[in-house]
């Protein structure tokens, strides 16, 4: 009797061990983290050293793709990219065919059309170039006036820049083809970041022989323009912020940066 009461106790002992870990493994499927969250952004194609394609790859890669990439992952998130010709990226986003968009620059007339996250990724200086013959190193938005200035099609530019009558405008379809204009002398002046600039002429060096940073116009931030058709933008561009905010508190995000100019030389 005693030995049969004690199989039972062991019985009923094992039952509760049981149920004791069925009810553990449905806390533990109740509390686990929903399915991973995936993420298509845009990025552009030619705008090295921040985002390109290298030749006979279809994925970007640069400075802005690592920091979009780490400030998603910060919040969880996996990111798919794609790279595409930068209106291409900023007409995907607001179309909602991908979720985002960058590098974007926040003006006016393209507030209302994106989500954005309150900071920028990085800042890049938009500068003037000019040919080393000019003997100027002066140069002002204001003092390109009356001057043949180019430009590269699809880029963002300051509204004193684009509805200024006063200077002859002439457009490029990429910064290399900007920096040919300039050293053809098909243009006086051209608009061009910085960074990008110096990372094309390490290419050019008999361009780089005659030209050079004339002046300043600005210094930009750049932004993931995230999508209003879709109905995630908004917490996307949240969540980004989040992540970025993260990155800056680690001290990841500068010491990317310096990483990067430490390789340009600059």
């Amino acid at each position: 009797m005693l030995r049969f009461d004690h199989l039972r106790a062991v019985a009923q002992h094992r039952r509760v061990r049981q149920w004791a870990g069925v009810v553990l493994l449905a806390l533990l499927a109740a509390t686990a983290p929903a399915t991973a969250q995936t993420v298509t952004i845009a990025g552009e194609d030619d705008w090295a050293p921040y985002s390109s394609v290298p030749r006979g790859g279809s994925t970007p890669v640069g400075l802005a793709v690592d920091i979009v990439r780490e400030a998603f992952a910060a919040q969880g998130v996996t990111v798919v990219f794609v790279g595409v010709p930068f209106p291409r990226c900023m007409f995907l986003a607001k179309t909602g065919q991908v979720d985002g968009c960058f590098n974007a620059t926040l003006v006016a007339d393209l507030r209302d059309d994106y989500h954005w996250h309150p900071t920028p990724m990085f800042v890049e200086e938009l500068a003037i170039f000019g040919r080393k013959d000019s003997g100027r190193t002066d140069m002002t938005l204001a003092a390109l006036e009356g001057h043949r200035v180019g430009y590269t099609i699809g880029y963002t530019y300051p509204l004193a820049f684009r509805q200024n009558p006063r200077i002859l405008k002439a457009a490029a379809k990429s910064d290399r083809q900007l920096l040919e204009m300039l050293d053809a002398r098909r243009v006086d002046y051209i608009l061009i970041n910085t960074a990008p600039a110096w990372l094309r002429l390490a290419d050019m060096p008999e361009v780089r022989k005659r030209v050079e940073r004339v002046g300043v116009i600005s210094q930009d931030g750049f932004w993931v323009a995230f999508s209003r058709v879709l109905p995630e933008g908004e917490r996307r561009a949240a969540q980004f912020e989040q992540g970025l905010a993260a990155l800056r508190a680690s001290g990841r995000l500068q010491a990317m940066q310096v990483e990067l100019h430490r390789r340009l030389g600059y």
